[in-house]
């Protein structure tokens, strides 16, 4: 599959990882940026037929078109993927615990890893100083910067874009993404040999979808916050689950629920890689997190509380970070029973039972789906009700009919 069949085919995440990538073998069809497309994706520029040298670069590191997990192993939970240690748990610095989506604890582990000189800085994205709704990965080396990039950006971000830059530095450092930018970064991994010699951690969160840029421009509409006005947008943060936020050029400011901002507004406008998502739970990284949600009539209760996260030790390297923070005090847990998790997080259940019944109603009605191996996807769609898989089924064929229509 080519760089124009995943692009123009809604399986492109936007992650970056191309242009790194190809950056190091360049060509006059190489894409050279990422940029932001009409519909407010961003996707590599040029997207071009690519020579046959640089053509299987690409097809060695798009995790958008090609995903091959870990089932095979003893640790692999069909859901969840692999486990070697679960927990919940919270930055013990209220701070850190306050600032974060959930407990923080992805911020603490950040701030661990520099202030202990296991590495020199953690790749990460935060809001753009220069574009409010807009997300800019750079180097955090502080306990200052770590902060600044603390609370979840949903919108559009390509970590992996600017990675030969940092590779070609030859400082260490740990990587902070999306389920997609590890899982590319992990197929990047095994062509390169500095990535695992430079980038000893990788961590990321639990992923319910990226949405455009248009649905952030949806919300401030909502919030009555013209763009040109607005300086700062917080989408989550500052207590669990926290309020999206518009801040005017005057300073004032607008809020919004979390249930509204996206429940209502920005799942609405999620990318097609997204709805045939494998990998929401950041499977390839060495620890993952999400909000671990209390429940309430058997959903996800989104009252504000003091910040909780769910915590997923995937590789010894991962749960051996783990324990060195709780040692340090910096982390406090509690192990957890993994039925538990459906309970905190069922999108992610409904997501990845789904995903080979939507990629198949994707075939049927023309359109491109990725391949993805190694990941259980066969023994979930088996064990769910028939009549749920045939709803997602026809339902994709529908949408792919709609969508080439336009």
């Amino acid at each position: 599959m080519n760089l124009p069949a995943v692009v123009n085919g809604g399986l492109c995440t936007g992650c970056g990882g191309c242009v790194s990538a190809l950056s190091r073998n360049p060509g006059d069809a190489m894409p050279r940026v990422m940029k932001m497309t009409e519909d407010g994706y961003l996707r590599p520029e040029p997207a071009l037929p690519l020579p046959p040298a640089q053509q299987r670069i690409f097809e060695s590191v798009c995790a958008g078109a090609r995903i091959d997990g870990k089932a095979s192993e003893s640790n692999y939970h069909p859901l969840w993927g692999p486990i070697r240690r679960l927990a919940t748990g919270y930055a013990t610095d209220p701070e850190v615990r306050y600032r974060g989506s959930s407990g923080g604890v992805l911020t603490a582990l950040a701030i661990g890893l520099v202030e202990t000189g296991e590495v020199e800085f953690v790749l990460s994205s935060s809001a753009d100083n220069d574009d409010p709704i807009g997300n800019l990965t750079m180097p955090r080396a502080d306990r200052a910067a770590m902060l600044q990039a603390a609370g979840s950006r949903y919108g559009p971000s390509s970590p992996l874009a600017g990675l030969e830059g940092h590779l070609q530095a030859g400082r260490k450092f740990a990587f902070v993404g999306k389920p997609c930018d590890v899982a590319t970064l992990t197929r990047m991994a095994k062509q390169d040999s500095r990535i695992d010699e430079l980038i000893p951690y990788r961590l990321a969160f639990f992923c319910a979808g990226v949405p455009s840029r248009l649905g952030t421009l949806a919300v401030l509409n909502a919030l009555n916050v013209s763009y040109e006005d607005l300086v700062r947008f917080q989408y989550r943060g500052d207590g669990w689950p926290g309020l999206a936020r518009a801040t005017r050029r005057d300073g004032s400011e607008e809020s919004m629920d979390y249930n509204s901002s996206w429940g209502s507004i920005l799942n609405r406008h999620l990318q097609h890689r997204c709805k045939v998502c494998p990998d929401g739970t950041g499977e390839f990284a060495d620890i993952a997190c999400a909000d671990a949600w209390y429940g309430k009539d058997g959903y996800p209760d989104f009252a504000e509380r003091d910040g909780r996260s769910l915590i997923v030790a995937r590789s010894e390297a991962g749960q051996r970070l783990l324990a060195r923070l709780e040692q340090a005090g910096q982390i406090s847990t509690e192990p957890l029973d993994i039925e538990e998790i459906a309970r905190m997080q069922p999108y992610q259940v409904n997501r990845k039972r789904n995903v080979l019944s939507r990629s198949t109603g994707t075939q049927l009605a023309g359109g491109k789906t990725g391949r993805f191996r190694g990941l259980a996807l066969l023994p979930l769609l088996l064990s769910d009700n028939p009549l749920n898989q045939l709803r997602n089924l026809f339902g994709s064929i529908k949408r792919s009919r709609r969508q080439a229509k336009r």
